[in-house]
Parts: C-alpha cells; structure tokens; sequence
C-alpha cells in the first residue's frame, strides 16, 4: 500500500467533519473515501469501486492513512469508545455502519494538533470528550456537544435570534445541548422531520409559523411521544418581534438617513412585508430576513427585548 501523507489542515478537517453533527453512516463515508481518493497512491480505487467495498475496508484503508500521517502514536482509544458511544446515542446505527465506529484513527494525537483557542465547537468538545464532567464543561465552555435536543425551525431568522432571546432569557442553548436547524421554509420542514424521525433517538422540537397547519398535521401523523410541534399564534417568527425592539435596531442602522416610530409599523400588514415596503419607500437598500436578524440580535438587550410569546416558546423548549 502506497500513499501520500496527510497534511495537518486535512487532518484537523478529517476530525472537524467526523464529529459534526450529521448521520454517522454520511459523514463517515464522506471522511474515510475523501482520504483513500486524495491520498492513496496504490493500490488506485475508483469512486465506483469504494461505492461496492466493505464498511470495513474502507476503515481500514482510511485509519491506516490517517495515524501515518501523524508525527506521534498512540495506544490510547479512549476518545474512539466516547465518539462510538455517543453517535449510538444520537442515531440509528446498523451493523455496517458500526463497522465504521470500530476503528482505530489515532484520536488522542490528532487531538494534540488542534489549537487551544479553537471556536469550532465540536472540536473544543473533541478535546474535552473524556472528562468525566463533560456536561458541566459544556455548561461552562458552552460548546454545544453533546447535543441532547434538537429544534427544527422554518428559516434563518430563528436559527439567528432564537439562542439570542433564549439566552437573554437566562438558557443558553449550548449550554444544555440543544442544536437549532433552520430548514429552509415550511415543507422542507415536513421532509426534515420525517428523515429525522426515522434516523435521530434525541428529542425533536418543531417551530412553525400560524399559516403551517397543513404541515402540522402531516407532521402529527408521524410525531414520536418525544417530540413536540410548536405552531406560532402571531403569524411569522418575525412577527414576534416587540415593535420597540424593531424600531430601535432601524433607527441604530440608519441613524445618518431616517428615523421611524412604532406608528410606522403599524400597517395591518405582517412584520416583514411592512419592512419590506418601508425599506423600498425609504429608498433604503433590500431588506434581506437574515441581515436584519443580526442586526435585532446586536440590539437585543434585556427581557424586555423578548415578547411574551417568544418567553413561551423558551419555556417550551426547556421543558420538552
């Protein structure tokens, strides 16, 4: 067997993407057949000759030359048993994909590369993942993993600003492990809660707007005792935003051109079309949903920048 070595970025890339939180069976295969194509010399696999090998071949290939690539080993594996653990945990896992978990990839020494100051939750995780304590780590470094719970929502805007009115709240996500996935609109929420249901053993929570009947109710007829939809009584998540809080962060963005009161909000329309509209009549520039997310989270000060509506949804999600 002939190949190239790993460099340190593909390494830290390798362990960065095995620790993600995607299905065990994706991101391995991802990880191990990018290694065997980009690096092994001999003997040369096709694409099409690893879609028809072995789990554990592969494995084998991959592992082999990930721990060469590294200047020191080791016999430790502990951090293998925490990850094999913990992904069993998280999904569904048949025996192949088992096969994947059993390795033996060098862990311990490749953990030794990452830099002490790293934002990239995962791997602070990574670095931490024997410590007996880890859930009080997590509650203290607050690095998301491990994820306990899961929150589906529509769009971009609640994936911004609902850990930012959660923590303000006084519960922080990440401090508890509970990962929010913006599905990218209302039906790709029925399709992302049904592979989910069918892959994931943690609990799910699923945010949708008040024009998301239709949704709900397909939702409901494969909603698992564990889960919990959510349907919103003020139209959509923008919607929930107190007006004071919306006039604060226009006024603190275009404080050179305009300033606006709660009176111009008040059009009968939903949040977002009145923006929109205000937006185009200020000759401003096009207002995009998650820009103008961020700009509400810079703004967001104190509870009394949280609706009563979204203090509920908090207090839903806690006790899920």
């Amino acid at each position: 067997m002939k190949y190239k070595k790993l460099k340190k970025e593909q390494l830290l890339i390798s362990i960065d993407r095995l620790t993600r939180f995607k299905p065990t069976e994706e991101k391995y295969l991802r990880v191990f057949k990018d290694i065997i194509i980009s690096n092994l010399i001999e003997p040369k696999l096709k694409k099409s000759e690893l879609e028809n090998m072995d789990y554990s071949k592969i494995r084998d290939y991959a592992v082999e030359i990930f721990n060469n690539s590294l200047d020191e080993k080791t016999e430790d594996f502990s951090i293998n048993e925490k990850l094999k653990e913990y992904e069993n945990t998280l999904f569904i896992n048949d025996t192949s994909v088992q096969d994947l978990l059993d390795n033996r990839l060098n862990y311990t020494s490749a953990t030794k590369l990452i830099d002490d100051s790293t934002e990239v939750q995962n791997l602070k995780w990574l670095k931490n993942i024997t410590n007996e304590n880890i859930k009080e780590l997590r509650k203290n470094k607050k690095f998301l993993f491990p994820i306990e719970k899961v929150i589906i929502a529509e769009g971009i805007t609640e994936e911004i600003l609902l850990p930012k009115f959660s923590d303000i709240s006084g519960y922080n996500l990440d401090e508890n492990g509970i990962k929010i996935i913006a599905a990218g609109g209302k039906n790709q929420v029925v399709k992302l809660y049904y592979k989910l249901c069918e892959e994931l053993k943690l609990p799910i929570f699923i945010l949708l707007d008040k024009d998301a009947e239709s949704n709900e109710e397909l939702i409901n007829t494969k909603l698992r005792k564990q889960d919990e939809v959510y349907l919103l009584h003020s139209g959509e998540f923008e919607d929930l935003l107190p007006k004071q809080l919306i006039v604060k962060t226009v006024n603190n963005e275009f404080k050179n051109f305009l300033t606006i009161t709660e009176n111009d909000l008040d059009t009968g329309m939903s949040t977002v079309k009145t923006l929109e509209e205000l937006f185009k009549e200020k000759c401003l520039h096009e207002f995009k949903k998650a820009e103008f997310a961020q700009q509400i989270k810079g703004q967001v000060r104190s509870t009394n920048d949280v609706s009563q509506e979204l203090k509920d949804i908090i207090n839903e999600i806690k006790s899920f």
